[in-house]
């Protein structure tokens, strides 16, 4: 597979250097055309094509393969086999489909949403390339241009581990305040941790969603799914208002294997979304990465088939980073003088007994120290009394 020669160590000279080039594309969205201004004509039926019920990635693909979309969408009977029932039904009433593309661009508009066509220069170059990119993208929050460049996408189970999610968020905050762009897909676990430690990292996030983006899943990451939007971008290829169907969700997995250089699996059990989205980054041509796990361990089935399948052995952010041609920053060498701190690592969570080994305190001491070092947020409680150190 291709290996990148960017850095993601910012210096003077280099391109990812966030505070003087992390500019954000200047969107014009469908949804918010300048007084006056008309949209593309392509962008518009794109977005129309989107619209049609019950339309499949490689429909569209196919009905964009034969010509300017505008023709499809005035003459659909020619085009029937590939169309829906509904969609065919939908086109044949005069001015319904083009009512409907307004009035999504209403709501949009209304709710703050911007949506690219991916014939306009916001779209994320990467997914452009991908074998069935979606017409459009509804976007909350904005797109970059550097998003070609960085993209790392971390994924895995919904039921993580503990010390995966640990491992996650670890390896997704030393990629980010590298200047990495963190994709994932918000759901429970693995994925949720990646964007935190994006977040955690000073850096930028990537959700894609397998529903609307004014519809959150799971509801408990509608908070985080703010704070994500708030420096990066969730996105989807669903119209606003589409639930999270089960169907939904390996179909986004294209997207997020499409908007990265590389995909890490962190956990993932033998049969996983985790792994649909390994298999379509290496039909795409992208660098697939996998952490071993324990042979025992159900959430590493699916990893540790990977990496008997070629996936590259990865362990960290300096492994990830080797493996995509980047470069982190030197390791800080001075050593950590806080005993608590020194025996805590930021990727593998220890337990108090563990850690009253290692930091050589008596219990009430260590239980003192961590309650100091939890308010200065220098050190997390995970559930089942494990603890990290944060930064």
């Amino acid at each position: 597979m291709s290996r990148a020669r960017d850095t993601l160590c910012p210096d003077a000279d280099s391109p990812l250097d966030l505070d003087r080039r992390g500019v954000a594309h200047t969107m014009r969205p469908l949804s918010a055309a300048p007084e006056g201004e008309r949209r593309p004509p392509a962008a518009l039926d794109l977005l129309t094509l989107a619209l049609l019920p019950r339309l499949a990635p490689p429909a569209v693909r196919k009905l964009c393969d034969r010509g300017p979309i505008a023709d499809v969408l005035a003459d659909p009977d020619a085009h029937a086999h590939l169309l829906s029932a509904e969609a065919l039904a939908l086109l044949r009433r005069a001015g319904e489909a083009e009512r409907r593309t307004d009035e999504e661009r209403r709501r949009a508009a209304a709710l703050g949403v911007q949506i690219v066509a991916r014939d306009e220069p916001a779209f994320p170059a990467l997914v452009k390339e991908i074998f069935d990119p979606p017409p459009v993208l509804w976007v909350r929050g904005r797109l970059q241009a550097e998003d070609a460049e960085r993209g790392v996408a971390i994924v895995g189970a919904r039921a993580a581990t503990p010390a995966g999610r640990s491992l996650a968020r670890a390896m997704s905050s030393d990629l980010a305040a590298a200047g990495a762009t963190i994709v994932s897909g918000l759901a429970r676990g693995i994925d949720t941790a990646a964007h935190l430690g994006a977040l955690d990292g000073g850096g930028r996030t990537v959700a894609v969603l397998g529903c609307g983006v004014d519809r959150i899943y799971p509801p408990e990451n509608a908070a985080l799914a703010g704070r994500i939007e708030a420096t990066g971008a969730v996105v989807s290829e669903f119209p606003l208002g589409t639930p999270p169907l089960p169907h939904h969700f390996p179909q986004r997995n294209r997207i997020i294997a499409g908007w990265s250089r590389g995909v890490v699996v962190v956990e993932a059990a033998a049969r996983s979304g985790a792994l649909n989205t390994a298999r379509t980054a290496a039909d795409e041509n992208r660098d697939v990465m996998a952490v071993p796990g324990h042979p025992s361990q159900p959430a590493c089935e699916g990893t540790n088939q990977l990496l008997r399948d070629g996936a590259a052995f990865v362990r960290d952010a300096r492994d990830v980073a080797a493996e995509l041609g980047f470069e982190l920053p030197a390791e800080n060498a001075q050593a950590v003088a806080d005993p608590v701190l020194g025996a805590l690592r930021r990727d593998a969570p220890l337990s108090l007994e563990d850690l009253r080994a290692r930091s050589g305190l008596e219990t009430p001491d260590l239980l003192a120290r961590l309650s100091q070092l939890e308010l200065r947020d220098a050190v997390r409680r995970l559930p089942g009394a494990l603890f990290v150190r944060h930064h």
